[in-house]
């Protein structure tokens, strides 16, 4: 019994090593807390890093559209009706005169017909599909269990 009383007295952890144990587990819990808040941070970081450059990128598109519409209604004035007549005024031209047209014949030239907008009936398309593709795995394995001989026998019969 005094054997007994030794051994347990003598594996018994004194109380420092209790409040270390304690204190080393509580560390690793706040160094893993401190890891995963550290990961967390980095990753929104990035993402309203990107968040703010997509901002740009809309601003620069946005700005890039505006920029077009306005060249494209400065084209609309420069090549409109009243500023081409004046400008070919300008350039010494003038409005032509009921004989003053000639038309040019050029042999092998053929007019383009026209574009035919009438509704035709399309035509029908017939969708073949081969009976291979048409067969269920169970209807495969029923025909081949039917016949599991044909293509034994072949190789074993003399």
């Amino acid at each position: 019994m005094i054997n007994v009383l030794h051994l347990t007295h003598a594996y018994r952890q004194a109380p420092w090593r209790i409040q270390r144990q304690w204190a080393g587990a509580f560390l690793v819990g706040a160094l893993v807390l401190a890891m995963i808040s550290a990961l967390y941070l980095d990753v929104t970081a990035q993402a309203a890093i990107l968040g703010r450059e997509i901002q740009y990128l809309q601003a620069d598109t946005i700005e890039v559209q505006h920029a077009n519409a306005d060249l494209q209604t400065r084209l609309a004035t420069l090549l409109s009706k009243s500023n081409m007549e004046a400008r070919a005024r300008a350039l010494g031209y003038r409005p032509s005169e009921q004989g003053e047209i000639h038309y040019v014949i050029v042999a092998g030239y053929f007019q383009p017909n026209g574009v035919n907008l009438a509704v035709t009936n399309p035509p029908v398309v017939v969708n073949v599909t081969p009976p291979e593709y048409t067969q269920s795995l169970l209807d495969w394995i029923a025909a081949y269990l039917s016949t599991p001989a044909a293509g034994l026998a072949a190789d074993i019969l003399p």
